[in-house]
This record gives structure tokens, sequence and C-alpha cells, in this order.
């Protein structure tokens, strides 16, 4: 487990530095320019990554402080979301990158150390350690394609995708609860064509409900960055159907989702 561990620190690290790779040289005009989510620049999308990952690192470091606070922004209505934005947009681009550059490292130096086991709060359900972290993974994997849409750069492609997908899956009686729905009961079969040509399964193997296709294809519909009808995925049986409708591998209020790219050239938020 440690090992696993340690190479999921090392790939949330990875992940993190191709975004980095893709921002490094922005001018200050292309960080102020327009991403698919409506209203947020690329700078935004750095500040909620380099806030979040704060938040992550006092999560670790000091439990009962987050879950303090945590009651206090709920108690106030203060969303931690607007407040990254508001802070990011008093710096420069190039501060913003900075910020999360350390708030990057913080984490990782204050994640590697713990056991895989530990829990961890959030704003969702608290977490294991693993999925504390792959969460983070998946974040700068999300945000980082916003970026990469908003400057006409090919998605981020690796076995890193295994992360993104994995709390898809697992968020899927989350997604469910955020939206109202009876938690589900019906197993799903999920059966994705990974980067290197293998496969990646989840589910019991010989379930009735299937969803197939491109690992990419179903990180973007769990992240909510792309509309289901622009995506390739195979899906059988109505459960498989009812769970993509809502898929949501993030923490916070169900996402708008995009609109298919036929109807606008921009995607909403």
């Amino acid at each position: 487990m440690s090992e696993a561990y340690d190479r999921l620190i090392d790939d949330l690290a990875a992940e993190a530095d191709a975004l980095d790779g893709v921002v490094v040289g922005l001018s200050d005009d292309q960080f102020e320019q327009a991403s698919p989510a409506d209203g947020w620049s690329i700078k935004d999308q750095l500040s909620h990554l380099a806030g979040f990952d704060e938040a992550a690192t006092t999560a670790i470091v000091d439990p009962e402080f987050f879950v303090a606070d945590l009651e206090r922004r709920i108690t106030e209505g203060d969303d931690p979301i607007a407040g990254y934005t508001a802070t990011g947009r008093q710096m420069t681009g190039r501060e913003v990158l900075e910020w999360w550059r350390r708030a990057r490292v913080g984490l990782i130096d204050a994640a590697r150390p713990l056991d895989p086991k530990a829990r961890i709060p959030w704003y969702g359900p608290a977490m294991g350690a693993m999925s504390h972290v792959t969460a983070r993974t998946m974040e700068a994997w999300a945000h980082g394609q916003d970026v990469r849409d908003a400057l006409g750069v090919e998605p981020s492609i690796s076995h890193r995708l295994r992360h993104v997908a994995h709390i898809g899956v697992g968020a899927r009686a989350f997604s469910y609860a955020l939206n109202g729905m009876d938690a589900p009961t019906i197993a799903v079969d999920v059966v994705l064509n990974a980067p290197d040509g293998s496969q990646w399964t989840w589910g019991p193997g010989d379930a009735a409900d299937r969803i197939e296709g491109d690992a990419l294809d179903f990180c973007l519909l769990v992240t909510q960055r792309r509309h289901r009808d622009d995506l390739s995925l195979r899906v059988t049986g109505d459960e498989a159907q009812r769970w993509l409708a809502v898929a949501q591998a993030f923490a916070g209020d169900p996402g708008g989702g995009r609109a298919p790219l036929a109807d606008s050239a921009s995607l909403p938020d």
C-alpha cells in the first residue's frame, strides 16, 4: 500500500507539472484569457487549484481547524471558491502561478508521510489519504483541461487518467445523493481503453449495465468537461444511463455540466 501511495503522490506532482509546462510561458494577457468555465479566466483556474491545494494541506496538518472553518463557512455562507477566485484576481498571472506552485509543493510535503489509510476531512465526505490525493490529482487534471481548452492545447493523456476515472467510479453514490436520487442498488461495469492499449475495469465483470469506451472520454464526462453527446462512450442499461446523467467526480453542489459543442462555440460552466 505504501508503494502505491508513493506512486500516487508522484502522479499528483507529475500532473501538476504537466499543467505548469502549459502555462509557464503565458503572457499577462493570456493568463486573463477566458476559459470554458463561464466567467473564469485561465488565472482563475490556477487560483482555484492553489486555494484548494492549500485547504487540502490544512485538512492534513490541522484537521480540527479545517472542520471548524468548514462549519463556519457553512454557517456564514462563505464560499471558498469565490474567496480563492477573488484572491487570485488581486494578483498577476505570474503571482498566481507562484502561489499554486507553493501550494502544491506544500500539499505533497504534507501528504507524503501520511498513513495511506488515514482519514482526511473535506468539503464532501471525509476521505482516506489515498482518495484525498487522488481527488487533488483529478482536480489538477480537470482544471488543467479547462486551461488546455482555452489555449487550444491537446488533453493530458497518460496512465494518470486512471486516478480520474477511479474517483469518478467511486463517487457514483455521492453523485446520486447530490441530486436527490436513491442510492444505486444495481451494479454497473466500467470497461475503459487505457492510453497504453490495456483495459481498466471496475465492477463485478458480469453486470447487465455497462459503460465502455476510451478512458479520456469517461474522464471528460465524470469531471463534466464535455457533454455526453460529444463523447463516444457505449452505454448499456437504464441504470448506467441514469448514472451518467448525474456523474460527478468532484465535491460540492451538482455541476451544471457543459453544453454540446455543436450548440456553442464556448463551453458554459
